[in-house]
């Protein structure tokens, strides 16, 4: 049993020792890099010291950066360093357009004759001379012809010339003129003006470099640094395999991954090599990043974690060298696992963009991501897990073995998995006696692990603007009305209008109580909700893998039951039908384009599911198929319409009793419903709520306002 003993600090840097064994051993479990000491050479000689081996370095992220380093980082910090660039930028600009650009000493140069005649006349103050070159000031600014315009001179430069035979310095002491022992100034040479007006660029360039290097990325040159990000399990909150619930297979798939990297030489031994990557595929909602994070928090490795899009920028180039530097990244801390969030939008197939060909940035991405997972030199060490919604856009080579090994399929949970899921998200939440959970997922089929969380979010919310302890049954009720049905909204409806919709409502709910084949009703309700006015619910009593033909021609007829009632008792029909209308049209056209089930057009799939590759939609087809399947569309919905009329006929007595209790009551649940209607509630003791299977449909019909 690995126990932690002490904890010792030096200066600024933290050394965990750890203990094992009888040998009575310390081994340094984290020793941050800046110690100055290798992790691996010190299990090394730690491992040699006694029988057993030490400890596995505990690897779910890279040891911490030194605290220095940070600081070095901090946004105090940066801003400092541009303040200390825009300075010397300043400085620079200064220097080489004044001090560079400016004559020395602003002297200028006027005849020997000018000079002669100033001295003569005691205006000249003081001179240096080299040679046969004089430098001087006068002490009265003398007007001197300087091309066509007259100047004012102070500071003057003359040339003695060598034919001179006058006593200059004679002409110099009697006029008290001084003579200085400085030397003349000597313009600067041409290889000293191209110093000095580059060194400071030469230094602001270096100061350019020395910030970046500081700060990485957040320059123009760490553009291709990637933006990954590690896992530390002490700055967010850790998720386990604990915390995913009613996705069993997929976490034991999972597991056995993280098993393969926390001891590989148990596998190796027997030739097996480890899957070079895994990839989660499912609807929105399903889970697939909740089980990155607790792949991340169960694994002893560095897990980095990053979003496709963040490789992608406008600049080309730089996606490919983002990827190149998350890889590198990984294999210096390998064994590690590499996480890919929504990697279609990088991963789609190749080809397909209007730009083409291999300049496309997110082509490149793609190529560079490819190479990595399986290129020449291989990825020893690195597992890549990505996620993904829309796998039918994802290009064929990244999909193959040997890039994506494992292709796991997280879909909607069956009903254990809802009440499971149901469980784990209200493990924080005080729930009342009367909550059971099992009920909750019975009623919600074809929820996701996103749908059941938001639940019990708004069920604890519900439950706190009551001002109650607990959460009980009723706030989940309430939770679900206003998740699937939508908030009620606080209109006042004239009588006509709501007699309509009452008749509506219960022409919908007398048809699913009848009709063999429908799904039971669960509430049916006349407060407006969203943009509708009334709403009948019926969702099946168990998870379903599939449809018959008696079922879907059972939803058309509850489904036209609104429309159907209102054209009984009114005499009259209103717009409140279109979404009901909406949803027989794209029944029946499924029913008879995608499943087979028109005997006119037999079992051909004229059209394919969305996002599938069988490429039916883009196939030619013949004018008369498509007006044989409008034939038969047209033919299941009437056929359907004319059971509904007849139904409501003969149950006339029973559509009045409900509708009244409606007009009553508003909101009716599914005891009360049946009762209502003179009808006994259906028998769920035979109803087999373990069934796994695909999303089932919640069944609404909504009448929508006039």
């Amino acid at each position: 049993m690995e126990n932690l003993e002490v904890a010792r600090s030096f200066g600024r840097r933290r050394v965990l020792v750890a203990h094992r064994g009888p040998a009575d051993r310390r081994v340094c479990e984290h020793l941050p890099v800046a110690f100055g000491i290798r992790r691996r050479r010190i299990a090394e000689e730690s491992a040699t010291a006694g029988a057993h081996p030490g400890p596995r370095w505990k690897t779910e992220g890279v040891p911490q950066r030194d605290r220095r380093a940070t600081a070095r980082n901090s946004p105090r910090r940066r801003a400092i360093l541009w303040v200390v660039t825009g300075c010397l930028l300043v400085a620079n600009i200064v220097i080489v357009n004044v001090t560079l650009k400016s004559p020395p000493n602003n002297r200028v140069t006027i005849p020997y004759d000018v000079f002669d005649r100033q001295l003569s006349a005691g205006n000249v103050r003081e001179v240096s001379a080299r040679g046969d070159t004089i430098q001087g000031l006068f002490k009265r600014t003398v007007t001197v012809r300087r091309g066509r315009a007259p100047g004012r001179v102070s500071n003057f430069t003359t040339l003695r010339p060598s034919f001179a035979t006058d006593n200059l310095i004679g002409k110099l002491i009697r006029r008290g003129v001084t003579v200085n022992a400085d030397p003349v100034v000597v313009p600067r040479s041409f290889l000293g003006s191209l110093v000095l007006s580059i060194a400071p660029w030469l230094l602001l360039i270096g100061v350019y470099f020395l910030i970046v290097r500081r700060m990485g990325s957040r320059f123009g040159l760490g553009l291709g640094r990637s933006r990954a990000k590690l896992y530390d399990p002490d700055a967010t909150a850790r998720v386990t395999f604990d915390d995913v619930a009613g996705i069993n297979e997929v976490k034991a798939e999972l597991s056995e991954i993280v098993d393969m990297l926390r001891d590989p030489e148990r596998y190796r031994r027997l030739g097996a090599a480890i899957p070079k990557g895994v990839l989660l595929e499912g609807m929105p909602g399903t889970g697939k990043t909740l089980l990155a994070r607790a792949v991340a928090g169960e694994a002893d490795v560095p897990f980095f974690s990053a979003s496709a899009s963040e490789f992608i920028e406008m600049v080309v180039g730089v996606g490919a060298s983002r990827v190149r530097d998350l890889f590198k990244e990984a294999r210096k801390v390998a064994p590690a696992i590499v996480f890919i969030d929504e990697i279609d939008a990088v991963g789609r197939a190749r080809g397909t963009t209007t730009a083409g060909g291999g300049l496309d940035e997110r082509e490149q991405t793609l190529n560079q991501i490819l190479t990595e997972m399986d290129g020449f030199t291989g990825r020893e060490g690195v597992i890549v897990l990505a996620a993904t919604n829309r796998i039918d856009v994802l290009d064929l080579a990244l999909l193959r073995p040997g890039r994506f090994d494992r292709r796991v399929s997280v879909g909607a949970p069956d009903q254990r998995g809802r009440e499971a899921i149901l469980g784990v998200h209200s493990r924080d939440v005080p729930l009342a006696a009367d909550v059971d959970l099992g009920a909750v997922a019975s009623s919600t089929p074809g929820m996701v692990g996103a749908d059941l969380e938001n639940l019990v979010n708004e069920a604890a919310l519900l439950a706190a603007q009551s001002g109650r302890d607990k959460v009980q049954m009723s706030d989940f009720t309430a939770s679900f009305d206003k998740v699937v049905l939508g908030a009620a909204r606080q209109i006042v409806m004239p009588k006509i209008q709501r007699e309509r919709t009452a008749y509506h409502e219960a022409g919908h709910a007398i048809l699913g109580m009848v009709v063999p084949g429908s799904d039971p009703v669960r509430k049916v309700s006349i407060v407006p909700r969203g943009q509708a006015l009334g709403v009948t619910l019926q969702t099946p009593d168990e998870d379903r893998y599939n449809f018959t033909t008696v079922q879907l021609r059972a939803r058309i007829v509850s489904t036209l039951g609104g429309r159907a009632a209102e054209e009984i008792v009114l005499g009259d029909v209103a717009t409140g039908a279109e979404h009901d209308l909406e949803q027989v049209a794209l029944i029946a056209r499924l029913m008879v384009a995608r499943w087979g089930m028109s005997p006119a057009v037999g079992p051909l799939a004229v059209i394919s599911r969305p996002g599938a590759s069988s490429g039916l939609d883009a196939m030619p087809t013949s004018e008369s198929l498509r007006v044989l399947v409008d034939d038969e569309v047209r033919r299941i919905v009437g056929e359907c319409y004319e059971e509904a009329l007849e139904t409501l006929r003969r149950h006339r007595d029973s559509l009045e009793s409900l509708t009244r209790a409606l007009l009553a009551e508003e909101s009716l649940d599914e005891a009360t419903a049946y009762r209502a209607a003179g009808f006994e509630p259906p028998d769920k003791s035979a109803a087999a709520i373990d069934t796994p299977g695909p999303r089932a449909p919640v069944s609404t019909s909504v009448a929508a306002a006039d």
